[in-house]
């Protein structure tokens, strides 16, 4: 039995090995980078974006989130709640060059490294592979090295399994250390709200808590029928977390999940012409990232940002993979047509490509910056 199965599998298999998981993170990241670079900014709050009233913060520096300023926040609240947040624009080949400088350093410890942005990864140190006797000591060895090498902190979890290696990596950030070892995950998983759990968004955060379920502990009090009557087929991974159960691998070959690209207009898109030429221009540089990769997928999601910042995304699939620009942009226009005319302007449009050729069912992995980028 894995540690933290406290239920086994009951099924007479042999019971899985103890893996020996890190999760690093990069602290405050990009805004991290450019600290380090200019050094009039250290110790300000800095925030990587736009700093016009379309931008948006793509990340925040630690004295900015005091104030709390966030990723994903329109700029114009992020000067308003901190005054004197200072923008710089972002430098995305500079962040991609350290990040390739930072798996260099993760490869001499494992060899099976599942990175999940540029600023994050999962290794499985189960191996020892750099013969250093504990996953802790591989760690503290790697955040060693990051500092010396780059300049910059991370952060990291050390436990049994991806899920709670994830978690721990946050919990005494920024460069932080956190250990939960096996037989432990699920106490420490059960002190924790469920806004913290990986995997759960908002909105599934917010049926919870409309059901009285606030924390780890909360959700391990319900049984496997109760979480099936209220989530379906989520249940057993919604029962499984609560007990600090995840058998997932760390997999270095992680399949490209989807691709895409958005923009976000200085001034609001009212006509259909607009938005309609708008959506041909995203087409076209999403196809071109997609054609880069040999990327044919068969479902297209359109995201639209209205002007009062309600995002609403809409999906199509088609049977058989996209082969060129112009059946992207006509899957797109598909969607795109009952949605107009809009009552009300258009302030970014996005559009991604997924289900690609030769992809499984299975765990679903969301686009990393390296496939999502923004157009502006």
């Amino acid at each position: 039995m894995q540690d933290g199965d406290d239920h086994g599998r009951g099924d007479g298999a042999d019971p899985p090995p103890v893996r020996k998981i890190i999760h690093v993170d990069m602290d405050a990241f990009y805004a991290s980078v450019e600290q380090r670079d200019d050094p009039a900014l250290r110790g300000k709050p800095v925030a990587v974006g736009g700093s016009s009233r379309r931008g948006v913060v793509a990340a925040a520096s630690y004295e900015a989130r005091k104030f709390g300023v966030r990723s994903a926040m329109p700029s114009v609240t992020a000067k308003r709640q901190c005054p004197g947040l200072v923008f710089v624009p972002p430098r995305f080949d500079v962040y991609r060059d350290i990040s390739h400088q930072i798996r260099a350093i993760f490869r001499d410890y494992a060899d099976e490294v599942e990175p999940l942005s540029l600023d994050e990864a999962y290794l499985d140190v189960s191996a020892d592979k750099a013969r250093l006797g504990s996953a802790t000591a591989a760690a503290k060895l790697i955040r060693q090295r990051i500092r010396e090498e780059t300049g910059l902190t991370a952060s990291a979890g050390v436990s049994y399994n991806k899920f709670i290696a994830k978690l721990a990596s946050d919990q005494n950030k920024p460069d932080g250390l956190t250990v939960i070892p096996p037989g432990r995950g699920a106490a420490f998983v059960q002190t924790l709200s469920i806004r913290r759990f990986h995997g759960i968004g908002p909105v599934t955060a917010a049926k919870m808590e409309g059901l009285g379920i606030f924390s780890g502990a909360d959700l391990a009090a319900k049984d496997m029928a109760w979480l099936a009557a209220h989530f379906g087929n989520s249940a057993e991974w919604l029962h499984n977390l609560a007990r600090g159960i995840d058998h997932r691998r760390v997999r270095s070959n992680r399949p490209l999940k989807s691709l895409g690209g958005e923009r976000t207009f200085f001034n609001d898109l009212i006509t259909d012409t607009e938005i309609r030429e708008a959506l041909a221009h995203v087409c076209t540089v999403v196809w071109d990232r997609a054609a880069k990769r040999h990327a044919r997928g068969r479902t297209v999601t359109l995201k639209l940002r209205y002007a009062d910042f309600r995002t609403i995304t809409r999906a199509k699939s088609v049977p058989s993979p996209i082969l060129d620009g112009n059946s992207l942009l006509a899957a797109g226009e598909a969607i795109l047509g009952p949605l107009l005319p809009t009552e009300q302007g258009i302030r970014l449009l996005g559009v991604t490509l997924s289900k690609f050729e030769g992809e499984e069912d299975g765990e679903e992995a969301p686009a990393t910056p390296a496939d999502l980028l923004s157009l502006i």
